[in-house]
């Protein structure tokens, strides 16, 4: 049921990025305090944004997970 759910985010991140890229053709910029990247179609951006946000995602729900394992309380009875 996991990989549906999944593959059904994925497919509505894409098709929503497909649908704005198409509308939104123009070139952008991104611009954060004083740094700004090159030009590119929003589409690009968009996807590049979401692609790095799953990178970090999956690299970081294991360490999460893995902190939790750690601060389950100890049955000093075994």
């Amino acid at each position: 049921m996991v990989n549906v759910l999944a593959s059904i985010i994925m497919a509505a991140w894409v098709s929503a990025i497909a649908l704005l890229s198409v509308q939104n053709a123009r070139p952008v910029s991104l611009r954060f305090l004083t740094m700004e990247t090159v030009r590119i179609p929003i589409g690009l951006l968009l996807a590049g944004s979401a692609s790095v946000g799953m990178v970090a995602a999956s690299l970081v729900l294991p360490l999460l997970s893995a902190a939790a394992d750690d601060d389950e309380p100890v049955d000093a009875d075994t």
